[in-house]
């Protein structure tokens, strides 16, 4: 995901309780303003 040009995070849970679009954006971006569970694996993978 990091390498990616554009992220669409959909959620807020997964299955039943997801499909709502919560992110869209460039990694940087998500890394730098997401509130999403993915944004925090994201940050600490790019050391964020």
């Amino acid at each position: 995901m990091a390498h990616t040009d554009w992220l669409i995070d959909l959620g807020p849970c997964a299955g039943h309780d997801g499909g709502e679009v919560v992110f869209t954006g460039t990694p940087a971006e998500l890394v730098a303003t997401g509130r999403t569970l993915t944004a925090e694996h994201l940050r600490q993978y790019v050391g964020g």
